[in-house]
């Protein structure tokens, strides 16, 4: 394809050399530059792509996109100028590809907690829909049965792009994507052409990135005030900036609620560890999920079926036979019935969340004995510090006994996080709270402590294989160092 194809439409503030130039792939690292090439220097938040131009040339690309031409530059080479490459990337892939987005239902889904539910759930019902779908999310990126691991919440565009292309291709009609507030900010959803776009809740997180709460909003916000005319927005009116979110968005708006007047309103009957019955728009359904934030999420995904034009009675029959994402209050019951729950929870919110259901949830045995909660948790480095206090407290506050230990402390040092976490704990309840590093031997200590019919929450990582110390990622999962703790009783 030729550049001045690549960039139509696109406005540019300078340009040398061909825009004849042919070019045959996109990439934004120079290491992956050669023949053909497009290298977009992008300004990141670590590194200035406008630093590798150079070496992308060297390395034979044959066009460079950049905010700055270099003083000295390449006759061989076609240089493309513009106010933003981030954005302009996004614009660029869509056009080199295709626009594969606009030729699918995209649906994003952001917020602090259950985008990945959401998503999965999403992905999971239309498919039961008997639809082809495609998954963006932060556990997997998914084609229909084909699996492909995800590396960031929301990936790159010009990887998006290329995921949608071999979406189209596969036959699929709907896609589900997980829309990170980075990735609002740092443009990796510019130029993708949604059909619709959900908001879950917003609580504390990010703050290491976004500086403040106020803009982290604004930066959730960001996706809805990009949605065009004919998309809906689809918002959680029981959180109370639900409609901040609305304000200024072209798209059709929706609410969906437990507790007041929306287009999709809900009503929990019942919950129990063993599901959830509940009544949404006078349908009376029982689901396998767990939990009022999981009532929450089976709301969202209804309304949002519904706007794309399915039946109401066969979303919710096919709603009805659909088990949790991975690592989201995922359950290992013990020989002797010591029931543990592995989450992701990895926010304040998302910790009380799941500990408040949790409390709701456990009843007496047989003997009237009052099971006890004991919560694993930690919190991981290199990410907002702010939490570590509040995520202890939370955990004192609602369990019956605590261990801190180690989340993904990545380059921090793990005790370093851990004095953090203990700066949250009153003194009060310092006497039933253990810190232990090693998270093997923090959650063994758990099954140690446990009784039958006691309940085990390990939040934190839940559906991750692994654990990342001092840069490296070692094998490591929740589910597995569980079980065999269980085994070993």
């Amino acid at each position: 394809m030729q550049l001045k194809d690549i960039f139509y439409k696109i406005p540019l503030l300078a340009t040398s050399g061909s825009m004849n130039t042919e070019v045959t792939s996109l990439t934004m690292d120079s290491r992956k530059a050669g023949p053909g090439n497009l290298f977009i220097a992008v300004r990141g938040t670590v590194t200035d792509g406008h630093a590798y131009i150079e070496t992308a040339i060297r390395q034979g690309a044959t066009a460079i996109l950049c905010e700055e031409i270099p003083t000295e530059t390449n006759p061989a080479v076609a240089y493309i100028r513009v106010l933003n490459s981030a954005r302009t990337m996004g614009l660029v892939a869509a056009n080199f590809y295709g626009q594969p987005s606009k030729k699918l239902k995209l649906v994003g889904v952001t917020g602090t907690n259950g985008k990945t539910s959401v998503a999965t759930l999403l992905f999971r019902l239309f498919r039961a829909l008997g639809y082809r779908c495609g998954l963006l999310s932060t556990v997997q990126n998914q084609i229909d049965d084909d699996v492909i691991p995800a590396t960031h919440t929301t990936p790159d565009v010009i990887t998006t792009n290329q995921l949608l292309t071999k979406m189209l291709a596969y036959g699929c009609t709907h896609v589900f994507m997980e829309v990170s507030s980075h990735a609002v900010v740092q443009e990796r959803i510019a130029g993708l052409t949604f059909v619709g776009g959900i908001f879950t809740n917003i609580t504390h997180d990010h703050l290491d990135f976004h500086g403040t709460f106020d803009n982290y909003i604004r930066a959730k916000k960001g996706f809805f005030d990009q949605l065009p005319a004919l998309a809906f927005a689809l918002t959680n009116v029981d959180d109370k900036r639900g409609l901040v979110m609305l304000q200024n968005t072209a798209a059709r708006k929706e609410t969906y609620s437990l507790q007041t007047l929306a287009s999709f309103k809900g009503k929990i009957l019942a919950d129990s560890l063993f599901g959830l019955n509940m009544l949404i728009d006078e349908h009376e359904v029982w689901f396998k999920l767990i939990g009022r934030f999981n009532a929450y999420n089976l709301l969202s995904v209804y309304g949002t079926a519904i706007l794309l034009g399915e039946d109401p009675t066969e979303v919710l029959t096919m709603l009805s036979g659909i088990t949790p994402p991975p690592g989201r209050f995922e359950q290992v019951v013990s020989d002797d019935k010591i029931v543990g729950i592995v989450d992701y929870a990895h926010t304040p919110d998302a910790l009380q969340n799941v500990l408040e259901t949790i409390n709701e949830l456990r009843s007496t045995d047989e003997q009237d004995y009052l099971p006890q909660i004991i919560t694993v948790v930690g919190c991981g480095g290199n990410r907002d510090t702010s939490k570590r206090p509040i995520m202890a407290d939370i955990a004192c506050r609602l369990s019956n006994r605590v261990i801190l230990t180690s989340d993904n402390p990545r380059n921090e040092d793990p005790m370093a996080i851990l004095e953090q976490m203990q700066a949250g704990v009153s003194p009060v309840d310092f006497k039933k709270t253990i810190t232990i590093e090693d998270r093997h031997e923090a959650i063994c200590k758990a099954v140690e402590l446990a009784k039958p019919h006691d309940i085990i929450l390990i939040a934190g990582k839940g559906h991750e294989t692994y654990q990342e110390i001092k840069g490296i990622k070692y094998d490591f999962d929740d589910r597995v160092v569980l079980r065999d703790a269980f085994a070993d009783r």
